[in-house]
């Protein structure tokens, strides 16, 4: 009787122990949402297969999975490029996005194919500062809000500001040039605040931002960071732009909360992981490269769409017998503030094609290295992903100078707009700070104060030699639409110059006649390194003394005057070269005190004779 009631307690503690523990699964389940997010993913379409088995094996333990993007998904590689984002959109929507923002390089393709692509994203995407000037309305939704069970998740969409001028400008104005378009730049933290408030009031239980801000080397005034500290009611940030990799930096908002940001580097090195539970955030990052799982249904499209690309992309255009570069052996990027033999052959291309004076390349739209060996289609389309028009324009003297100036401002800090150069030569002394003076939009309004860019020399296709700019001369410069004629970065010193080639050319097409008809299929041993086309200064240079005309008594009683004064007033004061009248009084000093002494001595030893 006692093993029976024994073994009924225990039953019933066994049962208990079991609903107790189903009550808290179940609990915890209902309570904790995980979000997965990644950011400038760039075309790296293999990730998307990861990313979905990733999620679909979490699902088999979370009730509540989801996925965002925080921009910059249909640009960046040759599949963007070939396909206008087409290819990039088609795999987010296998994966099956719960949230999307819009990246700069969304609008590379403009507006209207933009449109096109919205119009074929299951899940659409959201930017709260993207709004019409005319109608003062937003272009996109601000936000939408998501349910996972009994919570209600608002995501936000901020799209760096930035974009007016890195991403075709043109599209962004009338016919006038002037703009009907606007991403806040004036009143960013007015409007995202706008719309916290707007989710909180209509039931958000959490408020995560999709930013595309970046949380260094960015303008200050608009990184993730700032827009923390300027606004209040974020729960987390879920950042891109600026290719950083933050597992979780806590930043205080404008009530005194703590903000969690966090951001996947680029082309999925990670996929981010966001847990909430009971209003807890905790972000981490996983390795792509650790994740072995892919999605079969995902596979099997990008083997379609390589099926469909590689009849292009393997097309051999010529052979490199040298490493074009846009990083070092170290990893470290160097296109974006260095000269490189990468960047001379892209500016060349640009000059010699096109028969200009000056040939330019921004290092920010140079996205990859040629490696030495057969140089395909492939190769060139991922150097210029953009499909950039390219154009010859003309300029004045003084409108180069003040373009060197504005691209050079950031230097030593990486910048998209700084230039790879052909055709001309200059000095960078980095020691003096910009005198650029830029307006609310980063567009160049004047130069104002000693310039950093001097000894701008200019070659003469004449007679091949360098020559003196002349900044009341006329010059031929070539480049592409994005900084010929949409002035992208701020390049409006260049408005009212005259475009004198618009051929239609694309970027790549023009790398390919360079290679073919100008190298004659091969990139040779001229291209090794760099060809130092400009000289960086780090420190002034010492000042060298000054000649002067030849002594005469006025002048002699002067100086004598003045460095009897500067004694006086400077008694610490060490001459920087050896003073000459000092050395030779010391000198009669010595002789007249060995004088004396030694007369004494003779007539003490002149006494003593005496004295014998």
């Amino acid at each position: 009787m006692k093993k029976r009631i024994v073994s009924i307690v225990m039953c019933i503690f066994l049962l208990l122990s079991v609903l107790s523990a189903t009550a808290v699964f179940a609990e915890s389940s209902e309570d904790t949402v995980t979000i997965l997010f990644e950011n400038d993913v760039h075309c790296a379409v293999d990730g998307y297969s990861k990313l979905k088995a990733y999620k679909e094996e979490l699902l088999k333990t979370n009730s509540y999975v989801g996925v965002v993007s925080s921009g910059d998904y249909v640009q960046g590689s040759s599949l963007g490029a070939i396909s206008q984002g087409e290819y990039m959109v088609e795999a987010m929507n296998l994966v099956g996005y719960d949230a999307l923002a819009l990246g700069n390089h969304e609008f590379d393709f403009k507006l209207a194919r933009l449109a096109e692509l919205y119009a074929e994203m299951n899940t659409k995407p959201v930017c709260a500062n993207f709004r019409s000037i005319a109608d003062d309305k937003n272009v996109f939704e601000p936000y939408t809000m998501v349910s996972y069970g009994n919570i209600d998740v608002a995501y936000i969409g901020v799209t760096t500001p930035e974009t007016l001028n890195s991403s075709a400008p043109s599209q962004f104005k009338d016919e006038n040039g002037n703009y009907t378009y606007t991403f806040s730049s004036d009143n960013l933290y007015s409007t995202v605040q706008e719309y916290i408030d707007d989710a909180k009031a209509k039931g958000a239980d959490y408020i995560i931002g999709l930013t595309h801000l970046g949380t260094e080397n960015v303008y200050e005034q608009w990184s993730a960071q700032t827009l923390v500290k300027n606004t209040r009611g974020f729960d987390v940030l879920l950042d891109g732009h600026s290719h950083s990799v933050v597992e979780g930096m806590n930043v205080t908002d404008k009530s005194g909360e703590e903000v969690l940001i966090a951001s996947t580097g680029t082309k999925f090195q990670y996929i981010g992981k966001l847990t909430i539970d009971n209003g807890n955030f905790e972000t981490e990052l996983i390795p792509v490269s650790e994740i072995t799982a892919t999605d079969v249904e995902v596979d099997a499209y990008i083997q379609k769409i390589n099926e469909e690309y590689a009849e292009l992309a393997k097309r051999k255009i010529g052979v490199s017998e040298v490493l074009l570069r846009d990083y070092d052996d170290e990893g470290n990027r160097l296109i974006r503030n260095t000269q490189t033999n990468l960047g001379d052959f892209c500016a060349d291309a640009f000059r010699l094609v096109m028969d200009a004076d000056v040939g330019l390349m921004n290092g920010g739209g140079i996205r990859d290295s040629i490696k030495p060996g057969d140089v395909t289609f492939n190769d060139l389309i991922s150097v210029y992903p953009w499909n950039n028009l390219v154009c010859v324009s003309e300029v004045t003297g003084q409108q180069l100078a003040d373009l060197l100036e504005h691209c050079m401002r950031f230097y030593p800090v990486e910048a998209g707009v700084y230039q790879q150069v052909s055709g001309l030569t200059f000095t960078l002394r980095a020691y003096i700070p910009t005198p650029v003076v830029v307006d609310n939009d980063n567009n160049f309004i004047k130069v104002e104060g000693e310039r950093r860019v001097s000894d701008i020399k200019v070659l003469n296709k004449e007679t091949g030699e360098y020559e003196p700019i002349d900044l009341e001369k006329t010059y031929t410069v070539a480049s592409h639409a994005y900084l010929l004629s949409d002035h992208g970065e701020g390049t409006t010193m260049l408005e009212g110059s005259r475009i004198i080639s618009n051929t239609g050319m694309l970027d790549v097409e023009l790398l390919e006649e360079y290679i073919v008809d100008c190298l004659g299929g091969v990139i040779g041993e001229d291209y090794a390194e760099s060809q130092g086309r400009v000289t960086v200064l780090e420190e002034a240079p010492a000042t060298a003394p000054e000649e002067t005309e030849p002594a005469t008594a006025a002048t002699e009683a002067t100086a004598a005057t003045d460095s009897e004064s500067q004694k006086d007033t400077n008694p610490d004061e060490k001459p920087d070269t050896p003073a000459t009248d000092n050395i030779n009084s010391t000198g009669i000093w010595y002789i007249s005190v060995s004088g004396i002494v030694l007369l004494a001595v003779i007539i003490f030893l002149a006494g003593k004779k005496r004295e014998s």
